[in-house]
């Protein structure tokens, strides 16, 4: 009896300690994007376009995301910057929408800060991006600053880091489509100063 008493007592703390391993926490942020690039209506600019590192100024700089389909909800963080990660995947897209970019001393300059890269799990997965960008000339002129922000959906296997992945990605390509669909802004990037949007 002492016996099944103490292998019973292994299975629990086998258990507890695989759950804990499971948690999805810091790891790293993965580029798996699954949404198509929406292309603007206009004329693609033909100035020369640098993308700066941007900077991540959300609250919790760890968390990615939650899965909330219990009562207490699982974490998914990573040690990653955030705005690092998304600067170069926005100039690969602008580079897939045909625009210019170029690695420093372009004839526009995109600043941004993460404001928002979120991952809300539950039955689906729903994901959001908030950037707020500036666009500034070779002075350093102000030309157009506002919000820029998109989001994704998609069904999955639970809490797995694949999926979260996919929606973030994803979050990244709809904002970028927002921007490249976006008039002022096209016309910023051509070098025309528009007025602060926000």
């Amino acid at each position: 009896m002492n016996r099944l008493v103490f292998a019973a007592s292994l299975v629990c703390v086998a258990l507890s300690a695989a759950s804990k391993a499971k948690l999805l926490e810091h790891i790293p942020v993965e580029w798996r994007p699954t949404s198509a690039l929406r292309l603007g209506t206009t004329q693609m600019t033909a100035a020369s376009l640098s993308i700066a590192p941007f900077t991540d100024v959300r609250d919790n700089k760890e968390l990615l995301g939650e899965n909330r389909e219990d009562d207490t909800p699982k974490p998914v963080s990573t040690t990653d910057d955030v705005g690092k990660f998304v600067s170069p995947h926005i100039r690969q897209l602008f580079d897939q929408a045909g625009v210019k970019t170029a690695d420093g001393n372009g004839d526009v300059t995109i600043e941004g800060e993460a404001k928002k890269f979120f991952v809300r799990e539950e039955s689906t997965y729903k994901s959001a991006e908030e950037i707020h960008l500036t666009v500034v000339d070779r002075d350093g002129k102000t030309l157009w600053n506002g919000l820029a922000s998109g989001d994704a959906a998609r069904f999955g296997r639970s809490y797995r880091a694949e999926n979260h992945y996919e929606v973030l990605s994803d979050a990244v390509v709809n904002t970028v489509s927002s921007m490249l669909q976006a008039a002022d802004f096209q016309k910023a990037l051509s070098g025309h100063a528009i007025g602060p949007t926000t």
